[in-house]
């Protein structure tokens, strides 16, 4: 008996599953994972996350199985939009801006958008007059400080400038220092402010204020998921979300506020003294030449991808994200176990502050050879460089 001709569709399909294309059937196999960063002053909100009733909801929408993480260090949720770390990313706006920056698309944004001030004492005179004095800022991974930085940058001032940044959980307890004399200016929402401003009139003055930035949780997907997938993910983020514990995500903030957040972001320096920065083409050449790559990143990111031939060599950073870091406040231990060859740090690229350090502490050990990879395992795996894995 012969058999019937395939239709033209399933010539396609028989194709594409040759040639490995069978995108979505492929994905429908796997688990789709997803974090919800909530920031340590709006834990309010966090207690409204059903993080089962969105796994079953949100798996049931994309076809397959779905992880969902809810973390209130933004630290590491940082980290891991910079390693491409799950499928879906639900946080606020910088979580979201970092993400964009790196493979993933708009969903959208469940809240309006919103501006920060910085408000001081009514003594301060301006923003430069904040020099040599005292500020009060959530974490440092917030989105209040990455204002914060935004606000002073403009007056030409940095966090180092100032003669003490005390980093809390709450935002509004700032205001309660300003009462108190404990500090002199503070960085919280403007609807905040005008709230309390009205019932602790002259207290305080609005030094500065933001670009407005989007509010409450923003939805971004990894764009390298199949179309369908993609879609599916979003419509159920649009509608089908609040079941779930979490708002609509159904406006779309313009892109340029989102860049403008990440603009904010600590970026590490395009120099270092007495450090050699090198590009990734430049790094494997001294790789090959005898020296070591260093690997300053978590233990989980450097055994799920890192730049092939490094050395893991953590250590535990506690200082700010700035030039003027205290290396007393971190511990650099794992590196005094290095060989003496010549050194190339690396992490995660520009926003990654680990390498920075890492090679500053060892030129400030004295060692001679010390090299520096800014722009790090991204940079290294945009050239097609090779990279390896456990």
């Amino acid at each position: 008996m012969t058999a019937a001709p395939l239709s033209r569709f399933s010539r396609l399909r028989t194709t594409l599953a040759a040639l490995g294309l069978g995108c979505f059937c492929a994905w429908s196999q796997a688990e789709i994972t997803a974090i919800v960063a909530v920031e340590p002053t709006a834990k309010k909100a966090a207690h409204t996350i059903l993080r089962n009733q969105m796994e079953a909801s949100l798996g049931k929408a994309a076809g397959q199985s779905a992880s969902v993480t809810v973390s209130e260090d933004l630290a590491d949720v940082m980290r891991a939009t910079r390693s491409a770390g799950y499928d879906v990313f639900i946080g606020p706006a910088q979580v979201a801006a970092s993400a964009l920056d790196r493979g993933y698309e708009l969903v959208g944004a469940n809240h309006k958008s919103q501006k920060y001030v910085l408000v001081a004492t009514s003594a301060t005179g301006t923003v430069g007059t904040l020099k040599g004095g005292r500020l009060y800022l959530p974490q440092q991974d917030s989105i209040y400080t990455y204002m914060a930085r935004g606000m002073l940058n403009e007056a030409g001032l940095s966090l180092k400038d100032l003669k003490r940044v005390q980093y809390e959980k709450y935002p509004q307890a700032g205001l309660t220092a300003l009462l108190l004399g404990a500090t002199d200016a503070t960085v919280v929402r403007e609807d905040d402010w005008i709230e309390w401003s009205a019932a602790q009139p002259k207290v305080a003055k609005v030094l500065a204020s933001s670009q407005p930035v989007p509010g409450g949780f923003t939805v971004v997907v990894k764009k390298e998921l199949p179309a369908e997938l993609r879609n599916r993910v979003a419509q159920w983020f649009a509608a089908s979300s609040e079941s779930s514990g979490l708002a609509p995500a159904t406006l779309r903030p313009e892109a340029a506020q989102y860049k403008r957040v990440a603009e904010l972001g600590l970026f590490t320096p395009v120099a270092l003294p007495d450090v050699q920065k090198v590009n990734a083409k430049e790094a494997q050449q001294l790789q090959g030449q005898g020296a070591l790559l260093v690997d300053t990143r978590t233990e989980k990111e450097f055994h799920a991808k890192r730049m092939k031939g490094a050395v893991w060599a953590p250590y535990i950073e506690k200082s700010l994200k700035d030039v003027a870091f205290d290396p007393a406040a971190d511990d650099f231990s794992a590196l005094d176990k290095l060989p003496a060859k010549p050194l190339v740090f690396a992490c995660n690229g520009a926003e990654c502050w680990k390498s920075y350090k890492a090679a500053k502490w060892a030129a400030g050990k004295g060692l001679k050879n010390v090299y520096w990879l800014r722009g790090g395992l991204p940079e290294w795996a945009a050239e097609g460089l090779p990279t390896e894995k456990d």
